[in-house]
């Protein structure tokens, strides 16, 4: 099955809060917006690789959502739940 969404990236003139639903709606078709509350809210049943992938999953889904500006401010985290949590501080 292929999926296909479309996502404004955030450029520093669009809307967050806007831009921030879809991107969880994005995640959520994605089926890793758990992934922004961390990893110790996955499953205990699945096995790290799972959770790695499911991790990498939502860290290159906002990668690609957000704009060259807003993506060096948050770069240097190994994770989504990192990413997000610093990205939103930059705002």
């Amino acid at each position: 099955m292929v999926s296909k969404w479309d996502a404004e990236k955030l450029a520093g003139d669009n809307d967050f809060r806007l831009w921030k639903v879809k991107i969880e709606a994005v995640l959520i078709q994605q089926k890793c917006e758990k992934a922004l509350k961390g990893e110790g809210v996955l499953p205990t049943t699945m096995s790290q690789a799972e959770k790695n992938g499911i991790v990498d999953k939502a860290k290159s889904a906002i990668v690609l959502c957000l704009g060259d500006k807003d993506l060096r401010d948050v770069a240097k985290e190994p994770i989504a739940a990192l990413m997000w949590q610093s990205w939103s501080l930059c705002i």
